[in-house]
């Protein structure tokens, strides 16, 4: 009724329970997806409607992984750069370091002190903290001026700044967070709009488009999906023949149980 959205819960009866619950201890997400070409003006018009003291990006803690352990200590060690490069290739993750057999295979001399100090510090930094990024959408809105309650820094990008602490922080002080996504599909199915405009005059929009196009359901039940938001992954693909969407609320429970939980758990089988 006040414009925020086109959805409709009504029109499929969902439990208003489902947006706020007396069970959640937390307050409600707020997620607002754009075109991804849009992303930049989207962000700049959250700065200026409220003010870059009120509003800020979140950080994300960037942390060790194996292979860039490795590379950072074998830099501050200086080891040979080829050497770096081959000991970085032989780990992944956060697995283990390179053990004496396949060090002898690679031709790699592990009484070499500097060798041997590299893949030992390697080993311990792997997991911690090595900086912060910018969380990609993660806003921070206050009514008080936010660098009176936490602590700012400009941003790599232009015009951009970012609390120094992460998301996770952020949540447990209870600030407001809206998550501002850009999603590479909203792109494609704005252009898609605008060349059914440009070249066969059919005015649609993602509020317009027919729910329960008989043609539609027809490709879907083929698997015919690929380019599909939601529904283009093997296991989506896998499942449709199978489950033969005819009306959206079939494809709401499509794209509900094909997700780790109800796999996991064993629930998709059963339903069928």
């Amino acid at each position: 009724c006040i414009g925020i959205t086109e959805v409709g819960p009504e029109r499929i009866d969902s439990l208003f329970e489902r947006f706020i619950s007396e069970e959640r201890n937390e307050p409600p997400d707020i997620d607002v997806d754009f075109e991804h070409e849009r992303r930049e003006i989207v962000m700049q018009w959250v700065y200026e409607t409220y003010g870059r003291d009120h509003a800020a990006l979140c950080s994300t803690v960037i942390r060790y992984r194996s292979k860039g352990a490795v590379r950072d200590v074998g830099k501050a060690l200086g080891l040979p750069e080829d050497v770096t490069k081959l000991l970085s290739s032989q780990v992944w993750g956060h697995g283990e370091a390179v053990d004496e057999q396949r060090a002898r295979e690679l031709n790699l001399n592990l009484g070499d002190r500097r060798l041997r100090l590299t893949l030992e510090l390697a080993a311990q930094l792997a997991g911690t903290p090595r900086h912060l990024s910018q969380h990609p959408g993660g806003f921070v809105l206050t009514h008080d001026r936010l660098d009176d309650l936490v602590p700012i820094e400009p941003a790599a990008m232009k015009d951009r700044q970012v609390v120094e602490w992460d998301k996770d922080d952020i949540d447990a002080l209870k600030f407001m967070k809206v998550d501002v996504l850009a999603l590479g599909m909203l792109t494609c199915m704005k252009r898609s709009f605008d060349l059914l405009s440009e070249h066969k005059g059919i005015a649609l929009d993602l509020a317009t488009i027919p729910a329960e196009d008989p043609r539609t359901y027809a490709m879907i039940r083929k698997a015919d999906t690929l380019g599909v938001f939601q529904i283009e992954s093997r296991a989506q693909m896998s499942m449709l023949p199978r489950m033969k969407p005819r009306t959206f609320y079939d494809l709401v429970i499509e794209v509900a149980i094909v997700r780790p939980g109800p796999i996991q758990g064993d629930m998709v089988h059963p339903y069928l």
